[in-house]
Parts: C-alpha cells; sequence; structure tokens
C-alpha cells in the first residue's frame, strides 16, 4: 500500500532554499526506513562529503542543477563505464559521441519543437511557475496522462495551494516547451537550434555511417552517454527532476520482417515484478511474460533483462525494482510497447528507465524532412516477378524544369498509382510543393524480377536516467546504525561503481610510516583504473568512518609491524574483517 507523507517546507540540503515537496509515497520495507529524517541526514552526508554538491551555491545555487564533487564524480563515471561495458559485452554495439548542440531542422523534424512541452500554471501571487500534473497529484492518479481540458477542469475544480506561498490563484494552463534555445552561429548567418533534450537524435541522424560501420547487417545498436537539458518548469526530489542531466541511450535496429530468436535462457527462472497495463502487478519471467503477450516484442523482452541485470550489477535492490507498462493513454503514439523500470527510494517510485519500441518513426521522420534514404536492404530467399505499371519521369523535359530536385521529384512520381492523372500538384519529403504536368512523366509497364527490397528498420530503445540511478543507488547503498552510542553510516555501494577502490592509512606519521603508506598510496593510484586517498587525520576510528560513508570497499592500515615484514592490515567495508595482506599483493 501506497503511504503518503508531506514534507512541509523542508529545507532541501543541496538548494540551500526552501522548497515544499509534494506528497511522496513510499512502500515500507523492513530493511530500510524511508522518512524525511533519514534523507536529510543521507543529503547532508553526500554534500559533506563530496558525493553530491550545490551548483554555484556561493551566488545562491539554482534549482535543478548540481554538481557531482570528487567523490560523486568519479561515481558518476564508473555507473557510467559499466554501462558502457555492459552493452558493448553484446558484441553487435558500437559507442557514439554526438554534439549536444542540435540544429532546429533535426529537432523539428523529430517532433520535438512541436511536442516536446509540459503543461504549466502560474501563482499570481508570488508569480511561481508550477506542472499543471504535479500540482494535481492529490486530485488524480495519474494526472499526466490528462490533456489541457481535463488538467485545466480538475485544477478550477481541485484548487490546490501554491507550493511556495499556499496562495489559491492559477492562470490558465498552458503548454510550455521545456528545450533550452540557442542560435548556432553569430550574427545573422546564426542558424536556431537547441540543446539537446536526448542524445537519440545524434544517433538516428548518424544511421547511414552506422550502417555502414556494420557492414550493411541488421541487428545493432549504437550507444551514447552524455548530457541531456530540459528547462524544467518545477524541478523538485532533489536529483530526480534536474534541467541539466546525465543520461545513457541505446538504439537498436533491427528488421522487423525477421525474427530476432534472442536467446533467454539465463533470465528462465528470474522472476521480476510486473505491472502490465490496466492490471495487478505480478511475477514472472520474461519469458513467461513473452509467452502469455504481455510483453509484446521479444526485442522489448530482451532489453528489460538487460536492464535488470545492469541495475543489480550497479547495486540496485531487486526487492525496489519493478517494471510497469504503460497504460494506452500515456504510450507515445510511435510506440507498440513501452516499459518503464521504476526504483524505489526516499521519493516513492520513480521511473529511471524506459524501454520502448519506437518503430521506425525516427528515422521515417528524417528521411521525409531531408529527403535522404535511411533504410536498410533484405534480399529475398527467392526472387520475385513482379508486373511493374507506373510512373517515371522524363528527363530531357523534368530535369531542365526541376533542376536539382529531380531526384526527389522521380522519387515521388514512382510512387503515383498507374491510375494518377497529370497534371497535379505534390509536396516533396523536404517541403517544396511542386506541380507535375503530362510532358514531365512517361508511363512504364515491364515485368521485373526483383530479388530484395529497401524497408527502414525498426528500433528499441532503452533509455537511461543516470543521475536518478545514482541517486537510488546511493538510497539503496545508505546504512545507518549505532556505533559506540553514535550514529554510524556506511555506503554499501557495489564493487562495479565504488567511486575509491583504497583509503591507505599510517597508524602514526613517524617511525617511516607515514613514507611507506605514501609509497603505497602512489602505487595503488599508478594501477590503471584504480583510485586510492590517503589519510592520515585523526584517530584510525574517524578514518575508518570516513571511509564508510563514501563507500570505500577496503581500507589499509600501516603500522610497526609494516616496517618489519612489509605486511599491511586490509579491512572489509562491509564485514569489518581485517586480515594481513603482503603489500605486493595488494593489486
Amino acid at each position: 500500500m501506497l503511504l503518503n507523507a508531506t514534507l512541509d517546507h523542508f529545507r532541501h540540503v543541496f538548494d540551500g532554499e526552501v522548497e515544499r515537496e509534494s506528497a511522496i509515497g513510499w512502500l515500507s520495507v523492513d530493511s530500510m526506513q524511508h522518512d524525511a529524517e533519514r534523507l536529510e541526514r543521507m543529503s547532508g552526508m553526500l554534500k559533506r562529503r563530496g558525493v553530491i554538491l550545490p551548483a554555484f551555491e556561493i551566488h545562491g545555487g539554482a534549482k535543478g542543477l548540481y554538481d557531482f564533487g570528487p567523490v560523486g564524480g568519479r561515481l558518476r563515471n564508473r555507473v557510467n563505464q559499466t554501462w558502457i561495458n555492459h552493452w558493448l559485452s553484446l558484441g553487435n554495439i558500437v559507442e557514439l559521441s554526438c554534439p549536444t548542440v542540435t540544429p532546429y531542422a533535426v529537432l523539428e523534424a523529430s517532433g520535438h519543437v512541436g511536442e516536446f512541452s509540459d503543461f504549466m500554471t502560474v501563482c499570481g501571487q508570488c508569480e511561481e511557475a508550477s506542472r499543471a500534473d504535479t500540482l494535481l497529484e492529490d486530485a488524480h492518479s495519474n494526472p499526466d496522462a490528462l490533456n489541457l481540458g481535463e488538467l485545466q477542469g480538475l485544477l478550477d475544480s481541485a484548487q490546490p495551494c501554491c507550493p511556495n506561498c499556499q496562495a489559491v490563484d492559477w492562470s490558465p494552463i498552458t503548454a510550455q516547451n521545456l528545450m533550452f534555445n540557442t542560435t548556432i552561429g553569430a550574427g545573422s548567418s546564426g542558424r536556431p537550434g537547441f540543446m539537446r533534450p536526448e542524445t537519440a537524435q545524434g544517433m538516428f541522424t548518424s544511421f547511414p555511417a552506422l550502417l555502414r560501420h556494420n557492414r550493411d547487417r541488421l541487428p545493432f545498436g549504437a550507444i551514447q552517454v552524455g548530457k541531456g537539458y530540459r528547462n524544467e518548469i518545477s524541478p523538485r526530489q532533489g536529483m530526480i527532476r534536474l534541467r541539466e542531466f546525465n543520461m545513457a541511450e541505446l538504439e537498436y535496429f533491427f528488421n522487423p520482417h525477421v525474427d530476432q530468436n534472442h536467446d533467454f535462457s539465463q533470465w528462465a527462472n528470474t522472476k521480476m515484478e510486473l505491472i502490465p497495463d490496466g492490471q495487478d502487478s505480478i511475477k514472472l519471467s520474461i519469458p513467461e511474460a513473452l509467452d502469455a503477450n504481455i510483453v509484446r516484442h521479444s526485442t522489448v523482452g530482451y532489453f528489460m533483462a538487460q536492464t535488470y541485470d545492469f541495475l543489480l550489477k550497479v547495486g540496485i535492490d531487486p526487492e525496489r525494482l519493478r517494471f510497469r507498462q504503460h497504460e494506452a493513454d500515456e504510450m507515445a503514439h510511435y510506440a507498440s510497447d513501452c516499459w518503464d523500470a521504476e526504483i524505489l527510494g526516499s521519493y516513492g517510485w520513480i521511473e529511471c528507465v524506459g524501454i520502448a519500441h519506437r518503430g521506425c518513426y525516427d528515422l521515417e521522420a528524417h528521411e521525409k524532412a531531408t529527403g535522404k534514404t535511411l533504410r536498410a536492404r533484405r534480399e529475398f530467399e527467392e526472387p520475385k516477378v513482379v508486373e511493374i505499371d507506373g510512373w517515371t519521369i522524363d528527363g530531357a523535359t523534368a530535369g531542365p524544369v526541376f533542376r536539382a530536385l529531380a531526384g526527389a521529384v522521380k522519387k515521388a512520381v514512382e510512387s503515383l498509382d498507374a491510375q494518377t492523372v497529370f497534371p497535379m500538384s505534390m509536396t516533396l519529403p523536404t517541403g517544396e510543393e511542386i506541380e507535375v504536368k503530362a510532358e514531365h512523366v512517361k508511363r512504364v509497364q515491364r515485368t521485373e524480377t526483383i530479388t530484395g527490397e529497401w524497408y527502414i528498420p525498426h528500433v528499441v530503445e532503452p533509455a537511461f536516467g543516470i543521475d536518478r540511478i545514482i541517486w537510488h543507488i546511493l538510497d539503496h547503498a545508505y546504512d545507518e546504525r549505532a556505533k559506540d552510542g553514535e550514529q554510524y553510516t556506511i555506503l554499501r555501494l557495489s564493487e562495479h561503481v565504488a567511486p575509491v577502490d583504497y583509503c591507505v592509512f599510517p597508524l602514526f606519521e613517524k617511525d617511516g610510516m607515514g613514507q611507506l603508506a605514501r609509497d603505497i598510496h602512489r602505487t595503488l593510484c599508478a594501477s590503471p583504473g584504480t583510485v586510492s586517498i590517503y589519510d592520515s587525520s585523526g584517530s584510525i576510528g574517524r578514518r575508518y568512518a570516513r571511509a564508510d560513508e563514501i563507500g570505500v570497499p577496503n581500507c589499509i592500515t600501516v603500522d610497526h609491524q609494516s616496517l618489519e615484514d612489509k605486511t599491511v592490515t586490509v579491512r572489509d567495508r562491509n564485514s569489518g574483517e581485517q586480515k594481513r595482506v603482503h603489500i605486493n599483493d595488494l593489486v
């Protein structure tokens, strides 16, 4: 059962601002108490230890913007690299890096210019803008699925209080595009553009190069990790809703005419919590869900299973992980199936991954906008003999008239029915309006043997919110306990993402112990991929405590015995077990 609690004017540790959080829900889980006090303590620790810091704090900060500190930056990099390695291990995935500044035409073709909006209303008293669906979370089970008129009616009847000033005085709801706009170039020659709201479009527009790289063979995937930008109306819940964020996306291109034959054997006995469209939660393996047609496409199921493995690898508790299928009224118009991986943390169930079957929507949209072919070819097992009865252009008459457009006109004319009457007007994929007269075309009638055909590949896209995942990694790893009458904190981070591998402590900085400890520290740092911290400040217990708070799996202590036999004490973070190890065996 969902339990609601309101954090009334909870002072957000990162922002340094007073924000009223909306009601948050959580499940009661024995291993973790999700309450405001725990959240405040955890947030304070993350700031104090350099994990997550308020951006531009000396200037008052800015909502929806955070810094990853010295520890957090390394954590983010390790999560990113673990994600990259996870997908590259499949063997048919390549990595791209595309610009974050994107021309207007690209995002117009993709639909972002016209559709990438949230509904907004403004308080008439304090002039604070709020997302309409967020304001109405207590008045409707799924306000995000409501249209403008439905939201306006609900706002008028529910009369929610302003989160900032408590007034009830709202402007009419309007749609607000969330992209940051910019200009590419200077002066009058500058082109309109945007900071990208997702990484996907760069990969779609690079499809011809990807196809060549993969020797014209499908299936294959492209991955990208990087920044995204959305000018959120009302950022809230810490790292859950940001204006600049880290994301990771995979675009998997495949032939829709061919069965994909994914191997699900390793997940045959792995039960996952699934919430199908309009149904109650159930526990099924992915193969069972496919057999029952709950998951509608095998490639979607395959990436759900792979996503599950990745999230467990980086430290997400499987008991706090579920997959929820998009309901019919929230499904994107181009999607045939879409599942969100939701993670339970201090802010309730939060969507962290979206896995969508996008069909051929994106490639087709860019093909229509540019006139460039974004297709792959498939060969038939047996050639087909077909009767061709249609039209093509007469180059002698059409060429001088249409000039550079002649190729696009030819393609358009050849798609016309044999019964077409000329003259006729048509709109080319590039937007030009033309008139095709009878003298511009000629009839084509012939028998042709066709060995294959060109088609637009379909795409399944797993999209990951890295910041949200990192927040839940920290939330699930955060463990409090009493020790010697004091509160003691441990981050039980997965070895795959722990930002620091070792802390090296001299018992005392004298008699050569400090020098030996520094030598060990430098040796560890010189080992590729290894991060070590040298710490000689305070008691050994305090140093252990600082290391545990940032999730260091192993602490190395140099003592008097180390000077004699070159062994050190290695302490395990989780068990507290200590053992003597020769310094040559540390790496």
